[in-house]
């Protein structure tokens, strides 16, 4: 007896496969066909437009302050580090004086960074003008 590929389990898997690559493929042509046909060639003038109502828009600079992100990553690494605390809490007893001594030392570490930030004038803000 002749084992066919025709009569593997998985090859209607392997047909629906192809033929999902397949439409994709074309489906993704034909939008890009369609769309540069249709869409507009005048860009700028779509970009700074009103849309319904509202202030019109001004050509600036694009300039997002780095302090935005300072600010961020420190509130994640310090609600991160608060957020470890609460199953220590709920541990408390199991972990005994070892698990104690390590919080301590953690909240020791914690207050570093959040002193070294403070003197470094992280968390003051200054207005952008």
């Amino acid at each position: 007896m002749t084992h066919s590929t025709f009569s593997n389990p998985y090859f209607g898997v392997f047909v629906l496969f192809v033929f999902t690559f397949i439409a994709f493929g074309a489906t993704l042509f034909i939008q890009r066909l369609i769309s540069t046909k249709i869409a507009s060639k005048s860009r700028e003038k779509l970009k700074v437009s009103q849309y319904e109502c509202g202030v019109i828009a001004n050509k600036q600079q694009n300039r997002i302050s780095t302090r935005y992100y300072l600010m961020a990553l420190l509130f994640i690494l310090f609600d991160v580090e608060i957020i470890f605390m609460f199953p220590w809490a709920v541990d408390f007893k199991i972990l005994g004086i070892f698990g104690f001594v390590e919080m301590i030392l953690f909240i020791f570490l914690l207050t570093l960074g959040f002193v070294y930030a403070w003197k470094k004038g992280a968390f003051i803000w200054h207005n952008m003008k």
